[in-house]
């Protein structure tokens, strides 16, 4: 084929991962060399027992991962990644084997061919599930200090007010009683006339 055999066509996909395992899917990851122009790609999908064979192919896209559907439970399965350009395809990654969990299992198999690349499952969800745990505490953690610190904050102001209070009170109590008594008033009553001395006129004749 000549479109195979031009010299730039680009270089196989690296890094090919299978992530998120579950009983009827999973995602399929890969990296691509930089400086080589890849417009698509496409993945050969097939069971191990060679009952299922598909083939992926996408053009116009920049995406370097795709979700595998409609996969059989507690299954095998073998796949390869090609990179797409402007002049062909690549050849084929590494084969990558992985196997699809049972309906009850949480946790993926793990399972290994000579020669393949074994891909081991990781629980997501509970990473996730303990992550939201850990921002919620602290949250938590947050809204009580804040709370604790607004009440110390109002206990000070109140006792800044008694305080002051208490002040004004000592001042008070500290001035002269001459300051709090009451001023005499003038009692009632008729207003008497002076008495005058009797003067006496002496006359020498």
């Amino acid at each position: 084929d000549p479109c195979l055999a031009h010299p730039d066509r680009p270089p196989s996909p690296v890094n090919v991962t299978v992530t998120q395992l579950k009983a009827n899917s999973a995602t399929v990851s890969w990296d691509v060399p930089e400086g080589d122009v890849v417009i698509g790609y496409a993945i050969l999908q097939q069971r191990q027992d060679g009952q299922m064979q598909r083939f992926i192919r996408e053009v116009n896209t920049t995406n370097r991962a795709c979700v595998l559907w409609d996969l059989a439970e507690d299954a095998d399965y073998i796949i390869q990644v090609q990179s797409i350009g402007l002049y062909g395809e690549s050849q084929a990654s590494k084969r990558v084997h992985f196997r699809t969990l049972k309906e009850t299992d949480r946790l993926p198999s793990n399972s290994s061919n000579q020669g393949d690349i074994t891909m081991e499952g990781l629980d997501k969800d509970r990473q996730l599930q303990t992550g939201e745990i850990i921002i919620i505490v602290a949250v938590l953690l947050m809204w009580a200090v804040c709370l604790w610190a607004a009440v110390i904050a109002l206990f000070c102001r109140q006792y800044d007010i008694i305080k002051d209070n208490d002040s004004n009170n000592n001042k008070e109590k500290t001035k002269p009683s001459s300051e709090h008594s009451t001023p005499e008033r003038p009692s009632g009553g008729l207003l008497r006339s002076k008495k005058k001395s009797p003067s006496v006129n002496i006359i020498e004749v």
